[in-house]
């Protein structure tokens, strides 16, 4: 994404339209510079920078860098939510779909997903608002995973490695996309994997695992 230049970021057409359009850089590019350096390594003069903003400028709009950062961790937890179907009766409709689903956010939003990551493996310290919603939303899924298998609707998995295998699987393609090209296609540089083909695999491996059809 090119940097705004300051009187682009500045000049408004109207108020809200300038908040706006200011909003929606600082917030690409503190996506940018997070996802490469992480919070520690990153810095507001960085994200001023990339936005085409000085730093008194961003700060007008701001207080601080880990607001943005926080802010920005809960955008993904709100995306992931409500991926999962837990009433349904129709194990084999939900798993594709959340599968489907994780993918997609996976390519539409892979810097997102680097900074959740890299914030798991710095140790959570700005996650602890996400945990107790995070148990509670996993349980109804291990809950509506048993309720199948005790129906006979699919056969016997432990419910968690099921999860944890799929947020593994989906994100992988985010988090680790310089070993996938890297590794897959090293001769092709601007190689990606497509999401529709990618999809269709990974949800026939889930079900295949399941025993469903």
């Amino acid at each position: 994404m090119r940097p705004m230049k300051q009187a682009e970021a500045v000049a408004p057409r109207n108020p809200r339209q300038n908040r706006e359009r200011v909003l929606a850089a600082i917030r690409a590019a503190a996506i940018a510079e997070f996802s490469e350096k992480g919070l520690s390594g990153t810095s507001t003069q960085a994200i001023a920078e990339r936005a085409g903003l000085t730093k008194p400028q961003l700060h007008y709009y701001i207080r601080g860098k880990e607001e943005l950062y926080e802010e920005l961790l809960m955008s993904v937890v709100a995306d992931w939510r409500d991926m999962f179907d837990a009433g349904s009766t129709d194990p084999g409709r939900v798993l594709g779909d959340y599968v489907r689903a994780k993918v997609r956010l996976a390519f539409d939003k892979p810097e997102i997903s680097r900074i959740f990551t890299r914030e798991v493996l710095d140790g959570g310290p700005y996650l602890q608002k996400f945990w107790p919603d995070a148990q509670l939303r996993t349980r109804n899924k291990v809950d509506a995973i048993n309720g199948w298998i005790a129906r006979g609707l699919m056969q016997p998995v432990d419910a968690h490695t099921l999860l944890f295998s799929i947020w593994a699987m989906t994100q992988f393609y985010a988090d680790s996309a310089l070993q996938v090209q890297q590794l897959r296609q090293p001769r092709q540089p601007g190689w990606t994997p497509a999401p529709d083909a990618l999809v269709e695999e990974l949800t026939a491996f889930v079900l295949r695992g399941c025993g469903i059809e």
